[in-house]
Formats: structure tokens, C-alpha cells, sequence
């Protein structure tokens, strides 16, 4: 009975991650980059100006870099080392290029997202903010559709709690950690009848504090630790990848040439140049789905407690949040793991970007597999913070604005962060991946049928800026008073 289950789990799993799915999340960014005339290649200069130029004066409880680290913070993940290895080794090179394709999409997406948190946010007397996809469907569509808030509030609160934000960046982290210290399992402990390494057991037990002293202190708490380790662990990483390119130099222009032959199956033997093209798009556009979160409704949560006065301010600083993801740190990863051929050697997940890591660094390969794992362990330590603070809010709405709830959603959280590194039951990633998948139907509805709000803001906001800017280039008119000066 127990199999029937874990089957049907599996086969649901793969429906709802389907092609329709991810067609469905592409052709909204499609259409919303054509309603905004290509908003995320006119305005991309400017929202980079904006994500670290805070607004003066504006109403929310963070900082908009502080709200664009929270989110950062769910996005740059295990997904971004692990996934793209993933994606390339079943995809090929031509992979990364449609995770561009959907980066670029899925920018008009996010910004969209940003847009319509400010706009249908809620803000208490006390400062208090909660806004998300669950307000902009209530708010914007109607009270009529307010059971398509709930519906998405429940499946957000769902995945943070069941694997997304637990379960799986623990285990993540837990394995790398062991893998590196104790990869032969010499010092193990008998725990729940079987046996663990002991880097394990103390990974799990630090891990559950520094989650709790961080998440208890709620969202101010996780965007300032947000704001200290997102640059950091983001700079890092990607200086590692820059030294691989740099040593690489020679190999870049043929990496280049072999991500886009890829893409379009021209290394593809003959007769299979369609079917390699279509495995290519789809691993690519799903792992870039996956790892910018655009179009999931998971960023407008955070997006919605930024300090601003402007709805396309916040967008635009949303939006820099997929570029960073993807098009920045997905492709060094895709880069690395491409010029040092690690792709194609027969190696799977983290191996992948290890082998990338250890080949291309001029370092030892101890240290250049410690700063692989260190940059996981923060990755994946961060994600877990911004997926409690997306649970807590979807649980904040569905329970009507307890805080009872909260505060033991927030215990439950912990509770679990603590015993992830044990977890081996499959059936906990697969429900919470279907819950992932889910509550992304609610949002891409929203999404569409609010589109004339988003571009409605958006020509008031850039006729109002025109304005101004006319207004200040304007010579001053000079009034004659017939004295002498």
C-alpha cells in the first residue's frame, strides 16, 4: 500500500512539473514582457541603482535591499550549485542557455510580482506589513476569489514547512558537511535505530540553533542576517568562478560555442537533433524556474515588507533578483562546470560542480572542495531563513492574523530543521515539490489577470519620472521687477 502511495506521489509530482507547468510559467513572462515593452532590458540599469539605493520615507518594516536579500535568500540556494549540475548533466551545455531564456522572462515576471505586493499590501498601525499573492488576489481580483488566496496560503505555508525550507537544505547541508569530514562514516552514533556520523548529528544540533536564534526574532532579524551573508556568500562564490574563468581564459569562446550548439542540437547525432533540443529546453527553462522561483509567488511575500512609497520601485528591485539568480550565478556554475568538461564524465549532482571546482581552481583540492561546501552550507542556511518568513506569512494570513499560529509554526519550523539531517522518507521532498508546483497555479492567474494594474502603474510611474526630469532641465524663467540688481 505504502508503494501504491510513494508511486502515485511520483507520478503526480511529474504531472504537475510537467511541460504544461513550465510552458504555462514561461508564456506569462512572455506576456507580461510584451505588455511592458521589454521592461527588463529598458529599466535593467536603473533597478540596479535601485536595489542599493534605499527609499527614504516609505512605509514596511525593512530596508528594499534588506526585502530583496530575504529573497534572495529562498532563491540562491543548493539549486544554484546542485541543480545546474543536475540540469546540464541530463540536458547537456545547451541547458544553461534556456535557463537565460527563462531568466529573461522571468524577470517581467518578478518585477510584475513586486509591483502588485506594494500595491495590495497590507500595513497595521504598528508597522506590521503582510502582503504577498494571497493580498493581490484578495485585494485586486475580489473578495469573490478570496479562496484562491487560501488555496495558495495554504500550499506556501505547506512547502516551507514539509522540505523546501527544511528537509531538503538541511539534508543538503548535512551530507555536504559529512562528505568532506567524514566521508567513510569512521565515527558514527546509533540514533532512531540507525547509524550516523557524528559530523551529522553536530551539524544538525548547530544548524537548529543558529535557525532559532535567527527566526525567532522574525523578519527584521532574517533580513539583517540577510543583508550580511546574501552579499557575502554571493561575492565569494562567485570570485571562485571568476578565478575558474580567468585560469580558463582560452576555453571560454569554445564553452560559449558549445552551449549554443547544444541548444539547438547541433552536436546532436543525426536524427536526434529535435529530441536533444526539447530535453535541453526543458531541464534548462525548469531548473531556471526553479532556481529564480519567478512566477511562484514565493518573492512578493518579501517583496511586500520593503520600506517604499513607489509600486515600480520595488518591482524593478525585484527583478534584479532573478538577473542576479540566473543570469549571474547560475551561469558561473554552468561556465565552471562547462569548460572543465565535469558535465559529461559520468559524475552526478554536487560531484559535478566539486569536480568543476577542484579542476578549475589553481588551489589544492581540499581547499577548493572546502569552499565549495562552505558556500552550500551558507546557500542552503539562508534559504531556510527566507522560507520560514514566506511560511509565516501564508500561515499569518490563513489564520486570519494570529500570531498564536505563527509562533508555533515557528516551533514546528525549528522542530524540523532539527531533524532533517535524519529524514529518509522520499515522500517528504515529493509532497512538498507537488506543493511547490501548486501554489504557483493561484499566482500565474493573478498575475495575468492584474497585467493592466502592473502596466497601468508602471506609465504613471516613468510619465511622473519624464516630468520631474523635464521640470529640473527647464531653464529657470527669469521675472523682470524694473530694479537693478
Amino acid at each position: 500500500m505504502l508503494s501504491v502511495f510513494n508511486n502515485f506521489l511520483l507520478w503526480f509530482d511529474d504531472f504537475v512539473w510537467g511541460v504544461p507547468l513550465i510552458v504555462l510559467i514561461l508564456a506569462v513572462g512572455i506576456f507580461l514582457t510584451i505588455r511592458l515593452r521589454v521592461l527588463q532590458v529598458r529599466q535593467l540599469p536603473r533597478a540596479l541603482k535601485y536595489m542599493v539605493k534605499n527609499e527614504e520615507g516609505g512605509h514596511g518594516e525593512v530596508t528594499s535591499f534588506g526585502a530583496l536579500c530575504t529573497a534572495l535568500s529562498a532563491t540562491i540556494g543548493t539549486g544554484n550549485i546542485v541543480g545546474v549540475a543536475t540540469a546540464l548533466v541530463a540536458g547537456g551545455p545547451g541547458a544553461l542557455f534556456w535557463m537565460w531564456i527563462a531568466a529573461f522572462f522571468g524577470m517581467a515576471t518578478k518585477y510584475a510580482e513586486g509591483v502588485l505586493a506594494i500595491k495590495y499590501r497590507k500595513v497595521e498601525k504598528d508597522g506590521h506589513v503582510l502582503g504577498g499573492p494571497f493580498y493581490y488576489i484578495e485585494r485586486g481580483m475580489g473578495e469573490n476569489w478570496r479562496w484562491l488566496a487560501k488555496i495558495f496560503a495554504f500550499f506556501g505555508a505547506g512547502v516551507g514547512l514539509l522540505g523546501i525550507g527544511t528537509f531538503t537544505q538541511v539534508n543538503g547541508i548535512a551530507s555536504a558537511v559529512n562528505g568532506f569530514f567524514d566521508p567513510n562514516n569512521a565515527w558514527t552514533v546509533s540514533l532512531f535505530g540507525m547509524d550516523y556520523s557524528w559530523t551529522v548529528v553536530i551539524t544538525g544540533i548547530i544548524l537548529t540553533i543558529c535557525v532559532g536564534l535567527v527566526v525567532i526574532g522574525g523578519i527584521k532579524r532574517i533580513a539583517h542576517v540577510s543583508e550580511i551573508i546574501v552579499p557575502f556568500m554571493a561575492v565569494a562564490y562567485i570570485t571562485c568562478c571568476v578565478i575558474i574563468l580567468i585560469v580558463n581564459a582560452s576555453a571560454i569562446p569554445a564553452a560559449f560555442v558549445e552551449i549554443i550548439q547544444s541548444a539547438f542540437g547541433l552536436r546532436a547525432v543525426t536524427g536526434g537533433a529535435m529530441g536533444a533540443i526539447i530535453v535541453a529546453m526543458q531541464k534548462g527553462i525548469a531548473r531556471g524556474i526553479f532556481s529564480n522561483e519567478a512566477g511562484l509567488g514565493s518573492a512578493p511575500i518579501a517583496a511586500a515588507a520593503a520600506q517604499t512609497k513607489s509600486t515600480v520601485r520595488q518591482g524593478l528591485v525585484s527583478m534584479t533578483g532573478t538577473f542576479i539568480d540566473t543570469i549571474v550565478i547560475c551561469t558561473m556554475t554552468g561556465l565552471a562546470i562547462v569548460i572543465t568538461g565535469s558535465w559529461n564524465i559520468g559524475l552526478q549532482g554536487v560531484a559535478v560542480t566539486t569536480n568543476a571546482f577542484v579542476n578549475g581552481l589553481p588551489f589544492a583540492p581540499q581547499f577548493s572542495s572546502f569552499m565549495l561546501v562552505a558556500c552550500l552550507i551558507f546557500f542552503a542556511f539562508t534559504t531556510i531563513l527566507g522560507w520560514n518568513y514566506y511560511g509565516e506569512r501564508c500561515l499569518e494570513y490563513l489564520s486570519d492574523g494570529s500570531q498564536n499560529a505563527v509562533k508555533i509554526y515557528r516551533w514546528l519550523y525549528i522542530l524540523a530543521v532539527f531533524i532533517g539531517p535524519f529524514m529518509t522518507v522520499e515522500a517528504v521532498w515529493t509532497i512538498a515539490d507537488i506543493f511547490n508546483a501548486l501554489m504557483a497555479l493561484p499566482n500565474l492567474i493573478a498575475l495575468t489577470a492584474l497585467s493592466g494594474v502592473v502596466v497601468a502603474e508602471t506609465k504613471a510611474f516613468f510619465a511622473q519620472d519624464d516630468l520631474s526630469a523635464d521640470m529640473l532641465n527647464e531653464e529657470p524663467v527669469m521675472i523682470e521687477t524694473g530694479e537693478e540688481a
